[in-house]
């Protein structure tokens, strides 16, 4: 069966495993799928990930981050662009998550950057996520 949005599954994995409290969360691996865990872990929204090589498709394992007590360091994620509609922004009009508390996931001509780093460099490009 394929997989009409991988990055919406990576979010809604990752979601899900810290809601349940789980250690680890896996899936299938891909290039983007890397990036934006590359971001997070950048970001302290997570601890670390690791890419497996498998024959067909190699797996992408994502260890989770807790603060004290179990509690959650991601409060919540959510996809902006999705494959029925792309949503854009422009250099100016870059967004900011909670007044910049959060981060966006943008993906620019340069790569998958934080909307942070995409303000530096004057770009824009396709606004992928938000975290907070």
């Amino acid at each position: 069966m394929t997989m009409t949005d991988p990055i919406a599954d990576m979010l809604t994995r990752v979601r899900n495993g810290q809601s349940a409290g789980k250690e680890t969360v896996s899936m299938p691996t891909s290039k983007k799928l890397v990036e934006i865990a590359r971001i997070m872990e950048k970001e302290g929204y997570i601890r670390s990930y690791q890419v497996i090589d498998g024959e067909p498709r190699g797996t992408l394992e994502i260890t989770l981050k807790y603060g004290p007590k179990k509690a959650k360091t991601i409060r919540g994620i959510k996809r902006i662009s999705k494959p029925g509609l792309r949503i854009y922004a422009g250099k100016d009009d870059l967004p900011r998550v909670l007044g910049g508390l959060g981060t966006a996931i943008i993906s620019t001509s340069n790569g998958v950057m934080t909307d942070r780093d995409a303000r530096k460099k004057g770009i824009g490009g396709e606004v992928i996520a938000y975290l907070w």
